[in-house]
């Protein structure tokens, strides 16, 4: 635990056998009430640091409210755990929709198979998502929280700022007086926030970047990111979260540029940063994401008319529509 700034908190959680490795829970304080950002998985190794570390505070969990920045479980699985009845649970407004819903592992399942997931792995892939295994032992009332919504915490004046993409319902946590942004997973520092789609509807690589060009509008000082290290300049780590997610949709037309391919196809011949001699020695739960990444930029590649798909014998199946066409 280490205090940032005057009545402002870093926990850094461990998420155990888990590529993000730990998550920074943020902790603001006061003589009224005080506000947990982000809590952890709800699992052991997660509670029994962050607990420890707000005793140390001193925090009174009956004066304690808590705001996760979206419905991933690293960020809201431990709050049910946490959260009294006098505490008020706050969340993105189109994630909390999708909480109170709880279809969307199904959903997700069905559209694996058409990606070209046996029906088998899909399931294998999910009873191994950390969503499924670390989520909330039970989900309190959630307060859905809107772009230009605001809490006010001591000396801290934090304004919602919707970012979807990451989620549909992404929230950052903006200070202007001090000019800092709790930036969630919508930027990090040491590593890009996955995003992935799980249907042939939405486009969320476009609702990240469209995110990405309104948070740069705003003046920072200092991003207070989900994950590992505190970002020094935000704008410029937006514009290297924007040039990477081109070279990666360049790297997809070029894959089917040399023949139609499945998501799951066209994610076997990405570059990932996993340590494995083949895509057939991914992790399930890996693949997982690394197909979902790959339906993000194919879905921001069909919005610019550069890639077009058709349903063939129960598989959506992908082809560029011009060669040698780059962003």
């Amino acid at each position: 635990m280490e205090e940032i700034l005057p009545n402002l908190y870093r926990v850094i959680v461990p998420l155990p056998r888990n590529p993000l490795k730990e998550i920074n829970s943020w902790i603001l304080t006061s003589d009224d009430r005080n506000l947990i950002i982000d809590t952890g998985m709800n699992r052991p190794e997660c509670i029994e640091v962050l607990q420890p570390a707000l005793d140390e505070i001193g925090l009174n969990m009956e004066k304690t409210d808590l705001i996760a920045t979206h419905l991933h479980a690293d960020h809201f699985g431990l709050v049910g755990t946490l959260a009294t009845k006098s505490s008020t649970v706050y969340m993105g407004a189109g994630d909390a929709g999708m909480m109170n819903t709880g279809s969307g592992w199904v959903m997700m399942t069905e559209f694996a198979t058409l990606t070209g997931f046996s029906k088998e792995e899909a399931e294998a892939a999910l009873k191994m998502h950390p969503g499924a295994r670390f989520g909330p032992s039970s989900i309190p009332d959630i307060t859905p929280f809107h772009d230009g919504d605001t809490l006010s915490v001591g000396d801290y004046f934090l304004q919602g700022v919707e970012t979807p993409g990451h989620t549909p319902g992404h929230m950052c946590l903006y200070e202007p007086n001090k000019k800092i942004l709790f930036s969630g997973d919508h930027i990090l520092g040491d590593i890009t926030p996955n995003i992935q789609a799980w249907s042939n509807i939405d486009d969320p690589l476009d609702y990240y970047i469209n995110s990405l060009n309104k948070v740069s509008k705003l003046e920072m000082k200092i991003v207070l990111p989900g994950h590992r290290s505190i970002i020094a300049d935000g704008p410029k780590r937006i514009k290297e979260l924007i040039e990477h997610h081109r070279v990666r949709a360049n790297e997809v037309l070029s894959i089917l540029e040399k023949g139609d391919r499945n998501a799951y196809q066209t994610a076997a011949e990405m570059t990932w940063d996993i340590k494995a001699d083949s895509w057939d020695d991914f992790p399930v739960s890996q693949k997982w994401f690394a197909v979902g990444e790959a339906i993000a930029h194919i879905r921001y590649l069909e919005g610019k008319k550069l890639v077009q798909s058709e349903t063939i014998d129960g598989q959506i199946i992908y082809s560029a529509n011009e060669v040698g066409v780059r962003l």
